[in-house]
């Protein structure tokens, strides 16, 4: 039987990664739960035996449920039925063995009947749905709601709404609008008050929204009348049961076609207010959309390592000129890349998920007493580190996801233009990575301030002192010649002063180079604890060594004046026509 958790060491090494017992220990209030709830752990490795029997249920669905109906779902997508969304036969089927197996509301607190689970496992039950269906993983990936609802909505929300997530209803988030994409301070759904029904009415259209049709949203909507900035807007939930919502049209999408994305009108729709008003995306979106950033780098390492695997044994099974295709040096080469470059994501994934674990949870202490000074600068360091770790996970591992499904259709030559193979659905799956919760150019503008105000750089030489085994020397005197090599190009671009365009312009180049330096300290880190990483390490050092070079090399021979060649001149008088 195939099993995802079970046939991926990679997966348990991060799992038992050193700084788990901390984390764990935080995160169950030194296992004050234990005794009052039968589930509940008694001590670290009580809550890891059952990370690792929960993660097995999720790897046995994924492999046996997930995957095998992959295609089908592909195929048939979801449907509209008397204005109400209907799933696949296997979208249904996936979900309704999850939700059976309790695997909904897997962060929640026990209070409301969640498991309590850290951000690692569940960042790595992400992973495992997204290696069996990327676009299933929308679906469950959306119980994320319930940590919105949990830090920021009243008592009685929390009691109405968290219990139902955990029994499996679903969720969305609804921002986008037709003319608010990306910029979400232009969302203009209205929100007014009734008096006499006690509650905020929606009235307005959004778009694109993903799971459209879900028991529970989150919705954007302008509330301050004369508005038109983020200031302006309010945070609400809407439950499903109220029927006002006309569903206009399911997207016909590319990719990820099991997960429904949706066009729909709220008609006067009732909702009630999350948190405090005009703080709906100052605060809560933006803490919403980081939780979503994380999920898509798991959705993205989920995919690579599907594509990867399914890459490897085709290339094991093709046979041409009388050997199989693996032994081509165009092949393992491609085939060694894509390794390195899931295990890459991969460690910046749980890296990242690790900064969360800690912040949150001291958040989560504040709220019940006063922190100490070392718990203050714990948060805070953690948190700064989270938040400029996140937009570069989201930016690397969803291009690299797209690369890495390319060069698995690769591997299978003409086959793998074919539906035969899982790898064309894959590589479908794979395009709207690098778009949906922000595009990969929105996160190096989220991560370029990790460059400017030095996060970046003082987190690599952190890496730097980390000590490693002689074997090791080399690399890590090549990513000291990376760092100089980048700092070289920071002082350049910092010489241009007050032209912000010039910075604008190579921000992706140095977001980049610190990436390259990241995922290579962290590779060696794991190698060091792992040999098995060893390879991956050196492969990624060296590609990163070449990316650095030829971004500080442009970045070097840049002049203020070469700007003008990238420019798109629209005046066409002088063009023929």
């Amino acid at each position: 039987m195939a099993n995802f958790f079970n046939d991926n060491e990679s997966l348990k090494f991060h799992l038992h990664h050193e700084t788990m017992k901390e984390i764990v220990k935080l995160k169950e209030r030194n296992y004050a739960d234990y005794g009052k709830y039968d589930y509940a752990p008694s001590d670290f490795e009580d809550a890891l035996d059952s990370y690792e029997k929960t993660l097995e249920i999720v790897g046995e669905i994924s492999g046996e449920i997930l995957f095998e109906n992959a295609e089908s779902v592909d195929h048939d997508g979801p449907t509209i039925v008397d204005n109400a969304v209907v799933y696949a036969k296997g979208t249904q089927q996936n979900h309704e063995a999850l939700r059976d197996a309790g695997l909904y509301g897997m962060s929640l607190p026990r209070e409301f009947g969640g498991l309590n689970f850290s951000y690692v496992p569940y960042v790595m039950a992400a992973e495992i749905v997204s290696r069996g269906d990327c676009g299933f993983a929308n679906i469950w990936g959306l119980q994320d709601c319930a940590e919105t609802i949990y830090e920021y909505a009243s008592k009685e929300l929390k009691d109405e709404f968290l219990p139902k997530i955990n029994q499996g209803f679903t969720c969305s988030m609804d921002l986008t609008e037709p003319d608010a994409g990306s910029d979400l301070q232009a969302v203009q759904l209205k929100a007014t008050w009734d008096e006499k029904g006690d509650c905020w009415r929606l009235n307005g259209v959004k778009r694109f929204i993903t799971n459209g049709d879900a028991d529970i949203k989150l919705v954007l909507a302008r509330s301050e009348e004369g508005t038109t900035d983020g200031r302006g807007l309010s945070y609400f939930v809407y439950d499903r049961k109220h029927r006002a919502i006309t569903i206009r049209r399911i997207e016909n999408k590319m990719g990820i076609k099991g997960s429904p994305t949706g066009e729909l009108v709220f008609n006067n729709a009732p909702a009630q207010l999350v948190g405090d008003r005009k703080m709906g995306l100052i605060k809560y979106v933006m803490s919403l959309m980081n939780g979503a950033r994380l999920g898509v780098g798991a959705q993205s390492v989920g995919l690579s390592e599907a594509a990867y695997r399914e890459a490897f044994k085709y290339a094991q099974e093709r046979e041409q000129f009388g050997k199989p295709v693996l032994n081509f040096p165009g092949v393992y080469e491609m085939l060694a890349n894509m390794r390195a470059k899931t295990d890459a994501s991969r460690t910046l994934l749980y890296e990242t998920a690790r900064c969360i674990d800690y912040y949150k949870s001291y958040e989560a202490i504040a709220k019940e007493r006063k922190l100490e000074l070392e718990e203050r600068q714990a948060l805070k360091s953690y948190q700064r580190v989270a938040d400029i770790l996140t937009p570069m996970l989201k930016l690397f591992t969803s291009e690299y996801a797209n690369q890495i499904t390319y060069d698995a259709i690769q591997v299978h030559g003409g086959s793998g233009f074919m539906k035969d193979y899982a790898v064309e659905r894959m590589y479908r799956d794979a395009r709207i990575l690098t778009i949906y919760e922000g595009t990969s150019q929105l996160q190096v503008v989220a991560a370029i301030r990790g460059v400017i105000n030095g996060g970046y750089i003082n987190l690599i030489k952190e890496y730097e002192a980390k000590k490693a085994g002689p074997e090791f020397s080399t690399m890590k005197k090549v990513l000291v010649s990376m760092r100089k090599r980048f700092e070289e190009a920071q002082e350049r671009a910092n010489s241009f002063g007050s032209n912000s365009e010039f910075y604008d312009f190579n921000a992706r180049r140095l977001v980049e180079m610190c990436g390259y330096l990241i995922m290579g300290h962290l590779l060696v880190i794991d190698a060091n604890r792992c040999n098995s990483f060893t390879n991956s390490a050196e492969l990624m050092i060296r590609m990163g060594q070449s990316k650095v070079e030829e971004a500080a090399t442009f970045i070097m021979n840049f002049e203020e004046a070469s700007l003008a060649k990238y420019k798109i001149v629209s005046d066409c008088k002088n063009c023929e026509v």
